[in-house]
């Protein structure tokens, strides 16, 4: 099954944080983590619309690893992986290589 986002949404794949602090304490699961805050975009809807009806097209791209704002996407399980939705607002940029 396919998730394909309407409008000015983006489904974005959380990448996972590193599970060892930066003085080398590995992370037990049991540790309540945040939600993260970078991801891959898996899919991309076809752009907002404006009043007069034109298609703005969308600045993420399938494959774009993003920074999103901590609680604006929404949490969605489809086949037992999970995803964010998001708006293209919440979106706060490309990470380049």
């Amino acid at each position: 099954m396919k998730i394909k986002p309407l409008s000015d949404h983006v489904v974005i794949e959380p990448l996972k944080k590193e599970e060892k602090t930066a003085s080398g304490i590995l992370l037990p699961d049991t540790v309540e983590k945040e939600r993260p805050e970078q991801g891959k975009v898996v899919a991309v809807g076809p752009g907002r619309r404006t009043e007069d009806g034109k298609v703005v097209p969308m600045d993420v791209k399938v494959g774009d690893i993003v920074l999103f704002t901590k609680y604006g996407p929404n949490e969605v399980k489809v086949e037992d992986k999970e995803y964010l939705i998001a708006k293209e607002d919440d979106i706060l940029g490309v990470l380049e290589n």
